[in-house]
């Protein structure tokens, strides 16, 4: 066949010929791939009464790759041109040499669809989106005379992948993407605090412009500004935390899910590093890692290097039993691809990432939960925090936190920050709820300079002795 254009999206560039540059770059290889990427994306900010930014981007381009054992040559360009690509090729084929390397089976095919290939940025008009910002402030400053600021955004992205291997195999994916986010800050008394909630997933517009659920999104914005209008000082000393359901699980996500990637497991730069087959958490924890979740923010139909998305169990009653594997890494481990080589774009080289990392749930009472902590925090929203990979340590602070004692919850604090190591939190966990829930489809993930959608989830949980530490108003 020749003269084919590429699909999903036209190019100038001709299959055959590129296939035939491909198998050029990999001679020798044991695994690459040509990756083709078309995005577009709308971001509208409208705060202090005004649209604030207004933009709309498209890129596209193709990233080469060629790999032999540890080591990748990539080379990538935003022309999608024969020119550019034999540039790459001379780069690419660098990592190669004069080896000579088994090429790697393709990975399985799919016919599994797990979201929408539609564009939402089509999916309403511009005039549209700015008079759903204009509701969304209106009404969020109508519900408290205490609202003395409103930000409120949305954002659409369309991305259409292209993957073509050595051997022929095509794989295509088209990916939206869609969020709108609140923001609103409240004054009482010379004291002003702020509150933020948002949301979305791989779906359409449709249902985030319908008032019912910006609405909900506005309301707990605001219901979190106001709870913190009455926070004291957190406390500091080492104690007892149950942490809410659904979004706190970014602390799960960044303490333990890095940690359980392939590439850091095989340089031994894990904390968890060696321990497969071994109890690292207590009895009860599963914890996993699944792309195949419909409409989620962080699901992929396949993954970067055109394997499909997996349902993975990393950690199973305590026991590790997985990590998270690109190609390249499952292939120096002796194990299976799980779909988690993922890259930020068509200029970035795919590695091991999470997709929708969450805890399963127990059998506990979340009442009784925090009703058996006798002196502690419950932590049920997060801000940012930090982890070192190596040894698992992390600070993560508390957007939303409540004093608990002898079982009661008490007044909220501010400036809480939960600090431990994923290692050990994981084998301090002493109770599971009912509740495991996911995020609302919110979170970003960043490692080693690339960013990617991610969710994230569990249920309540108790884990004993984390330090907290406290900071005055």
């Amino acid at each position: 066949m020749t003269d084919s254009p590429f699909r999903p999206f036209e190019t100038s560039l001709d299959r055959d010929r590129a296939l035939a540059q491909l198998r050029a770059a990999t001679r020798g290889a044991d695994d690459g791939e040509l990756f083709l990427e078309r995005r577009r994306s709308e971001a509208l900010l409208f705060d202090d009464g005004r649209i604030k930014t207004a933009s709309y981007d498209a890129s596209e381009g193709f990233g080469l790759r060629a790999v032999r054992g540890e080591v990748a040559g990539y080379a990538h360009s935003s022309d999608i041109s024969e020119t550019a690509l034999a540039r790459a090729v001379e780069t690419a084929r660098l990592a190669v040499g004069d080896g000579g390397g088994t090429m790697a089976p393709p990975p399985a095919r799919t016919n599994r669809h797990l979201y929408t290939d539609a564009d939402p940025i089509a999916g309403a008009s511009f005039p549209v989106k700015l008079e759903t910002l204009r509701q969304i402030d209106a009404f969020a400053r109508n519900l408290d005379p205490r609202v003395v600021q409103v930000s409120a955004s949305i954002a659409a992205s369309h991305q259409e992948v292209f993957i073509l291997r050595p051997d022929g195999t095509e794989v295509s994916d088209i990916r939206p993407m869609t969020r709108i986010n609140v923001s609103i800050i409240v004054d009482q008394d010379g004291r002003r605090e702020t509150g933020t909630a948002g949301g979305g997933g791989r779906i359409g517009l449709d249902g985030l412009l319908d008032p019912a659920d910006w609405q909900k999104k506005a309301q707990e914005a605001l219901r979190v500004a106001v709870v913190n209008l009455d926070a004291g000082p957190a406390p500091a000393g080492v104690m007892d935390v149950v942490l809410g359901p659904g979004w706190p699980g970014i602390l799960l996500h960044e303490a333990i899910g890095h940690g359980l990637e392939g590439d850091f497991n095989r340089k031994g730069s894990s904390a968890f590093a060696g321990l497969m087959g071994q109890r690292i958490a207590s009895p009860g924890v599963t914890v996993l890692d699944d792309g195949t979740l419909p409409d989620r923010r962080g699901s992929i139909t396949v993954d970067d290097e055109g394997t499909p998305s997996q349902k993975n169990t990393l950690i199973e009653d305590g026991i590790l039993v997985g990590y998270m594997q690109d190609r390249q890494n499952a292939r120096l481990m002796g194990a299976r691809p799980t779909g988690n080589g993922r890259r930020e774009s068509y200029a970035h080289a795919p590695m091991p990432r999470m997709t929708n990392t969450y805890m399963l749930g127990g059998k506990a009472d979340p009442a009784d939960i925090v009703a058996d902590l006798k002196d502690g925090i419950y932590a049920v929203g997060f801000g940012g925090g930090q982890v070192d990979i190596t040894n698992g340590k992390f600070v993560f602070s508390c957007t939303e936190a409540y004093r608990v004692e002898n079982g009661r919850v008490g007044a909220p604090v501010k400036g809480a920050t939960l600090i431990g190591d994923g290692a050990t939190a994981l084998k301090q966990i002493r109770a599971l709820g009912n509740d495991m829930a996911l995020d609302p489809g919110m979170g970003n993930c960043g490692k080693q300079g690339q960013w990617v959608p991610v969710g994230v989830g569990q249920p309540t949980v108790m884990i004993s002795g984390l330090t907290v530490g406290g900071s005055a108003i």
